[in-house]
């Protein structure tokens, strides 16, 4: 990244204005998270008492919020963003989402684009006090209990639906060889269901792990998400009788779709136990 002394003056001021933007939005994203949670969300409970027809109108009204709020950063100039193959993405049923996990945002991203997604969350998500409230009024999977894990996602799969997994587990560092965790590799060799490959871009760097939100790069960044081919279960259940050896093998095709810049045959993108 430049330094600052080497910006223009225009340039310098752009920065400076996406700092307020981003931090606006966030703002925004904590007020309206916190809305849904005490008020929207309270108001379904007490009308619709099915939980799983609850649950489908809680994922609309995320989607909804999400887009309102991507629009919304890319009206105030805090970013950009395109999406290649979305009507595929919006067909798409009884499959797992995969996708790598450059930024902050790229649940959020996609998220905006699917009325019904269901998702698996980490732990910390559970405790976030802005968070806590949506992932458990959409009837998110926490990512706790294996075993309790494998039978909600089977569940929800059989039901016909999409859930969306970031095989990292956490945000990928720049720089950094990737880790891939075996867990969507497994959910989708117990679950015999398809993977749908998503392709997340940003350039510059932005909301990186390590970075804080207001640590702008000097150009407004850019968001490419890219729906890629479904890779199909069938053939890996196929090629062998272990479960455990399908997965692998299964992880390892993963890594090369989500990272065809890395080398995975020498084993630049290592593996992980999840």
């Amino acid at each position: 990244m430049a330094g600052l002394s080497s910006l223009t003056l225009g340039q310098r001021l752009n920065k400076a204005w996406r700092v307020v933007a981003t931090g606006f939005c966030f703002a925004l994203f904590g007020i309206g998270a916190l809305c849904l949670t005490f008020v929207v969300f309270p108001l379904l409970t007490g009308t619709m008492k099915a939980s799983e027809q609850r649950e489908q109108r809680v994922q609309a009204i995320i989607q909804r919020a999400f887009a309102l709020f991507c629009r919304t950063m890319r009206f105030v100039g805090a970013i950009d963003y395109a999406f290649i193959g979305e009507a595929e993405l919006q067909q798409d049923r009884h499959c797992l989402i995969v996708a790598n996990h450059p930024s902050l945002i790229d649940y959020v991203l996609i998220g905006s684009r699917l009325p019904q997604c269901d998702c698996l969350v980490k732990a910390a998500i559970w405790h976030n006090p802005f968070m806590r409230g949506i992932v458990k009024a959409a009837g998110y999977i926490p990512n706790v209990d294996p075993e309790r894990l494998m039978e909600a996602c089977s569940a929800r799969l059989e039901t016909g639906n999409v859930l969306l997994v970031f095989p990292e587990g956490t945000r990928t560092t720049p720089g950094e060889t990737p880790t891939l965790q075996r867990g969507a590799a497994q959910i989708a060799v117990r679950t015999q269901a398809d993977l749908r490959v998503v392709h997340i871009t940003v350039s510059p760097d932005f909301l990186t792990k390590q970075a804080k939100w207001y640590q702008v790069p000097d150009r407004k960044p850019f968001f490419r998400v890219e729906v890629k081919e479904k890779i199909a279960i069938a053939p890996f259940l196929d090629a062998t009788d272990s479960p455990t050896t399908a997965a692998r093998q299964l992880n390892r095709h993963l890594a090369q779709v989500l990272f065809p810049q890395a080398d995975t045959s020498h084993n630049e993108v290592f593996e992980k136990e999840g």
